[in-house]
Formats: C-alpha cells, structure tokens, sequence
C-alpha cells in the first residue's frame, strides 16, 4: 500500500562540479582530521645552529638551522597569532611552537588537505579572547568530505595550476612595483641635491631643481567630523572620506548637505593631493578619486603646477616622512609638518613629464593588480564547485 507521497531521497554527498572521469564514482566520505593525519606541535629551535633548513612560525619563513623536524610534504597552521593563513611545505623543514604541522597522511593527498584548509574560517576556532589561538583537540576534530586518491589527485593538481598562474602574476606586480621604485630613485634628485640622475632627453640642459617646501606651492586644508549623535548628519549622498579610504573611490559613510555646514568637514575634488595625518596610515597619500568630503585626519594640497607630481614625490619619500616624524611609526603628522617638506621642483614642463611617466606605471601596475585578484576570485569560485559545501560535510 502507498501513500501517494514521495519520499525523500537524501542528496548524494558530491560536489556540484567533477571531472567527466569521475561524475558515476562513489559520493565523497566524512571524515574527521583524525582520521586523515596527524597534528604534530611545533618545537623550540633555540639550541639548533645555522644550517640550511627552514624554520617557519605562524607568521612564516623565519631563519634557517641545521636540523629538521619534519622531512616531506606537510600543511600547517597557526597555533597562535596568526591561524588563518594555512601553508604548504615540502622537503626538510622546522616549524616553531606557533605553528602546528601535518604528517602521517592515510587515504588523502596532503595538497587536497591544504585545499580544505583553505576553505575553512580558522577564526570561527579560535579559542582565545586576546591572541588568536587553536587547539590540536578541536582541529583534530573537524569533519571534511574526501573523495577516492585519483579524485583528490586531479583536484589538487587543477588547484595547483592556478596556484602556479597567481604566483606568475604576483611576481610581475612586484616586479613592476620594484621597476617604479628604482624608476623613482633614479628621476627624483637624490637627499642633498638639486638634479637627479636620470633625466628626459629634452630636460637634460635645463637646469637644477628649485627648492620649496610643499607650503609655497600648494594651497591646502583639512577637514571635521559632524557630530555622531545626529543621525541626520549622515544619511546624504556626499562621499565621507576617512585616513583609511583616501585611495578609495567608495567611502562607508556619506553626509548630508546639513551635516556638512555644521561641520568643519571641507569639500574635495577627484585628483587632490591626500595625506593621511592620524591613525594607522599616517604618511600614506593618494590621488583622490572622488570628490567629496575630508575628516580632521586628512590634509588636501592642491598644486599650483603638478598635483600628479606632488603626489609621485610624497609616494617616494613616505618612508622618510615616517621615518623623521611619526618615531618608528609611531604618532601623528600635522598639517605644518606637511607644509614645511621641502622638495625640489624642476620647471612645470618636467614635473609634469616624470608625473606622466610614473602614472602611467601606476596604471599598469593596477591593471596588473586586477588580475591577480580575477585570479584569486576565479580560484575561489572553482573551489566552492569542486568541494560539498560544508554544511553538507556536516550533516
């Protein structure tokens, strides 16, 4: 006798995307960590000597000694300080008591293990209020789904493509990155002088470079904050730039016409000068890309010749501006303090040929830099076809 009602089939435990080879094979298992590897602790390497064997701590590559705690391929992750950024290591390695490393693998890859651990929020482990932490129990404990060893070698070897692709990509970003900070080193004169070392063609008899501080040929100001307690304030369609947006075109908060005229908050337009004066950014500047309203922790220059040039210039020195104000780091910039840097200014002409020159670097590094992040997007989108989801891992 029937019911007339369906039953439900349970859904088969398999990725959304697989390899034509493998879409009739068996549904993926549930394991614990446990059941996969084993979680080893990392140890104190004080007592070793130099030698050429990497030590590594959650933080990464630290020093090399003369012995090694772990010989083959291993994923680790933090135990304490950082536990989010899980790493793949292969050959004679030491890891420090921050960072635990994996071996003895049954019936997994190690690569698709550090697959997994890629795609597991480690923050929702922690078990500290103050430093980050994990605990071998808790990691030991994780369930993930596993497929047969073909399956997981050619997911591996798919992912490891791209790994190759992204790491081919980050290379050339900085490598143009390094291009620019030569490029740099070379058009700006050096602390001291008055000409630099590499000059255009048609710039090569024209002169020194004339000394000035940024006071005497920037007009400039900073901004205000309205007042918090008044919702109203901020519910407009003006762009509220904070120190850590100033190289944003997206602020998180926007003013309203009201909460700017109560407000110290000034206007800026898209291609001022912004310098970052408080807070974790201080000494970082930017090209504003657009227009709209400054807190008290910004200042605005706007060149009367070259604000592209003034901008280039900052980019080179801001580890001087660090270095000479902010005490290692540490502090605040004022607007006087900005003003009263002086630069060297060749004629309007050159200042605006080395401010083309380095833009365009800037363009390409950025276009550079966009697809590197295609690349990671791509990888991730792969990542969530090819592995069940987690909530079907736990089920």
């Amino acid at each position: 006798m029937t019911t007339g009602r369906k039953e439900e089939v349970p859904a088969r435990l398999v990725p959304r995307l697989r390899f034509p080879e493998f879409r009739k094979a068996a549904e993926w298992a549930v394991k614990p960590f446990d059941d996969l590897f084993i979680v080893g602790n990392g140890r104190d390497y004080k007592h070793l000597e130099a030698g050429d064997v990497p030590v590594y701590g959650s933080g990464g590559y630290m020093l090399s000694v003369n012995d090694h705690l772990c010989d083959g391929e291993s994923v680790c992750i933090g135990r304490k300080g950082t536990i989010d950024k899980p790493m793949f290591l292969t050959g004679r390695f030491w890891a420090v008591d921050t960072l635990f490393y994996t071996h003895s693998f049954k019936e997994c890859l190690p690569r698709f293990i550090f697959a997994i651990f890629q795609q597991i929020d480690w923050l929702k482990h922690n078990e500290a209020g103050g430093v980050p932490s994990l605990s071998k129990t808790n990691i030991q404990k994780i369930p993930t789904a596993v497929p047969s060893l073909p399956e997981q070698q050619k997911i591996a070897e798919c992912l490891s493509s791209v790994d190759e692709l992204m790491a081919a990509q980050a290379r050339k970003v900085d490598a143009l990155k390094t291009h620019k900070k030569g490029l740099m080193q070379q058009l700006f004169p050096r602390e001291g002088e008055t000409q630099p070392r590499l000059r255009f063609p048609e710039f090569r008899n024209a002169g020194e470079w004339e000394p000035l501080t940024l006071g005497s040929v920037c007009s400039s100001f900073s901004g205000g904050t309205p007042s918090t307690t008044k919702p109203e304030y901020y519910e407009g369609d003006i762009p509220f730039i904070r120190s850590a947006e100033i190289a944003r075109d997206r602020t998180e908060l926007f003013l309203t016409r009201e909460g700017l005229a109560n407000s110290a908050s000034k206007i800026v337009a898209k291609g001022d000068v912004l310098v970052a004066l408080y807070g974790a950014n201080s000494g970082d500047v930017a090209i504003a890309k657009i227009s709209g309203a400054i807190n008290q922790a910004i200042l605005c220059l706007k060149s009367k010749v070259s604000n592209a040039f003034i901008y280039q210039f900052l980019s080179f020195k801001k580890d001087w501006v660090v270095a000479t104000y902010l005490q290692g780091g540490q502090g605040n910039l004022s607007g006087e303090i900005v003003k009263s840097i002086s630069v060297c200014f060749p004629l309007p002409a050159e200042q605006q040929r080395i401010a083309s020159c380095l833009s365009s670097l800037d363009e390409l590094i950025i276009a550079e830099t966009h697809k590197l992040e295609a690349l990671k997007t791509h990888k991730q989108g792969l990542m969530q076809q090819l592995f069940p989801s987690p909530a079907e891992a736990d089920a």
